[in-house]
Order: C-alpha cells, then sequence, then structure tokens
C-alpha cells in the first residue's frame, strides 16, 4: 500500500530531520516548520511535491517531498523521499558560521584550559 499523504512532524521524523517526533512537533509549534512561507501545525497533511521550509538559525533549509512515509528509514534511503533544495549562498551562511564557531572557547568564558592555567600560573611565579 502506496501512501498518499501523511502529518508532517511524521514524515519529518521519518526522514530523518529530527531525532524525536516528539522534536519535530515543537518545531512546528515554535514556527520552525514552514510551509508556502505560512507555520504549520503538526497535524499538517503533506504530499509528494510540496516544498518544507525549516528555520535553524542562521539559515532556513528548504526541502522538496518526493515521496512520505510513517516509518522511520535508514539514512540511505532519504535521497528516495526528500530532495533538499536550499540555495548556495545560504548553505555559505551555515559553513561561515561553522568556522567563525570552531574556533573553541572565547577567551575569558568557562573554566580555564590547561595552557591558560600555565600561562597564569608563569604570571604569578616570575613576581
Amino acid at each position: 500500500m502506496k501512501l498518499e499523504s501523511v502529518r508532517i512532524d511524521k514524515f519529518l521524523w521519518a526522514v530523518r530531520l529530527f531525532k524525536t517526533r516528539s522534536i519535530a512537533a515543537e518545531a512546528c509549534r515554535k514556527g520552525r516548520i514552514m510551509f508556502d512561507g505560512i507555520g504549520v501545525k503538526a497535524s499538517r497533511i503533506i504530499k509528494p511535491g510540496d516544498t518544507i521550509s525549516i528555520k535553524t538559525p542562521p539559515i532556513t533549509r528548504e526541502y522538496e517531498v518526493l515521496a512520505v512515509s510513517e516509518k522511520r528509514m535508514g539514512a540511505k534511503l532519504t535521497p528516495d523521499f526528500i530532495k533538499e533544495t536550499t540555495t548556495t549562498d545560504q548553505l555559505e551562511i551555515l559553513e561561515l558560521t561553522r568556522l567563525t564557531n570552531s574556533q573553541g572557547r572565547n577567551r575569558g568564558l568557562g573554566r580555564p584550559t590547561k595552557k591558560d592555567r600555565r600561562d597564569i600560573e608563569r604570571l604569578f611565579n616570575n613576581e
């Protein structure tokens, strides 16, 4: 039996965009899932050919639904059900944010690293 439509929260969970169905439903409640530019409820029915937008700061990812399923699938099967149509400039913004955040923690935030501790000890021992 081939499905023609399915709830959006079940679909997002099935194609592995969200780890649990309840997280997908919460994203809908918070307005992070968009359908034709409008926030949707978790019970929204989708069908093949629909376009879904998911806000993941700092960008909005867009996906085209190729087929629907209620059952969670392996990662290798997801390209048969969903296709990412996010623009390249949005992906570049995401890559730039990853590069700027990959430098580690900002100085002065949190516990000192081993190097920071050694520098502090060196400073106080020389006085």
